[in-house]
This record gives structure tokens, sequence and C-alpha cells, in this order.
């Protein structure tokens, strides 16, 4: 899309204090950059910071974070710093990239007005070996056919993980919240010894890999389902892949079962994705000293 005869705007700032006084509903934000190919080994993350009240954000033309709800089921999300993961196969490393943020405001302040936007570089090394923190599919209530690989999922939702179900326009939601998320895998990495890490889920979870059970927190034998201790939505997730069950023809599906008893809920902090399992521990350990 050519933009070169939008107005220019800086950020963060209102948009009230840059000629849009008393401007409440849609705009756009553009920004272009080029991506230095020297950081290819990186993970990369999108920090916009603070928006108020509504995002959703688009690299190269792709969703890759929102938050808030848009009108008709507005949901303001103003005080929710945005930190969204850029999937590599999105970036372009040998030319232009474009970020793109649909913002809407209701009232008062607008715009991206808070925090320092820009790219964030985080080590592989240090990290997962497959990415799957972003943008999933998204149903709210319950069917067990929900877990099956070959489900037709083009309707339902999108929602960034890792993010509060609340704070993507499911607000005082309480019960049953599937997520889904289709991959692909290296013949390199499926052969290995794999763990699927899904960090924190409030409240408890079924995951399955291509209509498999591989892991489970709390009593889903009961109705409505039981924590096995009360904090559970503070444990992290981290669960063994058995041999056989990723494919690196074709794609690989998540379907993850949430039940929420009260207050927040969902897939709520990260990252998320798949790891070997003799790096682990020291993924484990840095993640926690950062905290």
């Amino acid at each position: 899309f050519d933009d070169k005869n939008w107005e220019e705007i800086r950020v963060p700032s209102r948009w009230e204090d840059q000629g849009f006084n008393g401007y409440d509903g849609y705009a756009w934000y553009r920004v272009h950059f080029e991506y230095d190919r020297a950081m290819k080994n990186n993970y990369v993350y999108l920090n916009l910071g603070r928006v108020d009240d509504v995002d959703q954000t688009f690299l190269n033309g792709h969703l890759v974070g929102l938050m808030g709800s848009f009108p008709r089921n507005f949901q303001s999300a103003y005080y929710i710093v945005r930190k969204y993961y850029l999937p590599c196969e999105l970036l372009n490393t040998t030319g232009d990239n474009v970020v793109a943020v649909r913002v809407y405001d209701y009232q008062l302040s607008g715009g991206i007005l808070e925090g320092d936007p820009g790219l964030i570089f985080e080590d592989r090394d240090h990290s997962l070996n497959l990415m799957l923190s972003g943008i999933w599919k998204f149903k709210s209530g319950d069917d067990s056919v929900y877990a099956k690989k070959d489900l037709d999922d083009s309707k339902w939702n999108p929602i960034y993980v890792p993010s509060f179900w609340e704070l993507q326009g499911y607000p005082d939601y309480d019960g049953y919240g599937w997520y889904r998320k289709s991959f692909k895998i290296s013949k390199n990495l499926a052969e290995k010894n794999l763990m699927l890490y899904l960090g924190k889920i409030d409240d408890i979870d079924q995951t399955y890999i291509n209509g498999i059970l591989i892991g489970s927190t709390g009593n889903f034998s009961k109705d409505p389902p039981e924590f096995n201790k009360y904090n559970e939505y503070l444990s992290v997730r981290a669960y063994n892949i058995p041999p056989g069950i990723l494919k690196s023809a074709g794609e690989n599906v998540i379907a993850v079962r949430v039940y929420d008893g009260m207050r927040d809920g969902g897939i709520y902090e990260g990252p998320v994705g798949i790891i070997e399992k003799d790096r682990y521990t020291s993924f484990w350990r840095n993640s926690n000293s950062e905290k």
C-alpha cells in the first residue's frame, strides 16, 4: 500500500497533541523498516508500548498481535503494554518491511501513546527451538471434537498467545475455551526428544498434539473440573512429546482445552513453543532468572 501521502506523527505520543484534538474513533499507523540479515538467528519481538484503547497489529500484511476488542463489543486495553512476537517467516531480510497498526480510541487520549516502540531481539541459543507464541485460533465453549487434527477451525477467532483471554474480547468469561495452532517442523527437529512448553495457564488444561493427549493439569473427570491444588494457575506447563507424534511432512496441530474457574483465564505467560529435552533445564533457569 502506498502511504507516502499520509500525515506524519510522532510515536509514542497522544494523537490529540499532534493536530487531532478531540478525535475519537479509528486510525491507522504505518512504519517501514529494513531487517538486518545479521539478526536472522534471533527471535524478534515488536514492542509497541501502550496503545489507547484497542489495536490490531500487522507485519507485512499478516496479523501478529491484538489487544482489546473493537466495537460492537468494545473493550479497552489502554493499560496493557503490547509486546508481539514476529514470526521469522514473515520478515523480509532483503528489503522493505511494514508494520501497520489499526487503533480504535473510545474517549480521551488516543493512539500509540507511551513506551519505547521498537524491535527486541532474543538469542535463540537461550530460547525455544521452535517458537509458537503469536496468533492462535480460539473458541469459547467445549466440545471433544475440538481436539481433532483435521477439524476446520478457519472460522475461529484469532487470539494472541500468551495473554489472558479477558484482554482480547472475552471480559468476565469463566468456563471452557479451546486454543488451536497449526505449525510445521523440520525432520531433524521432529526426530529429537522434545517437550512442548506452554508457560502458565489459568486455570487448568488438557493438551493435545495431532489429536493425541500429551499432558494435563487439573482434574477434568469432575463437572465442573477441579484443581489439584489451589494455585495451579501458577504452574508452568511443560509436557513431553511422545516419539512419532510430530510429522515433518505437512501440518501439525496443537489443541489446548482450558478451564477457567474465576477471574482471568487462558494461556497467559510464555513464551510458548517446542524445545529439546536436554536444553529444557538451562532454558527454564534462564527464563526464571529474568523474572
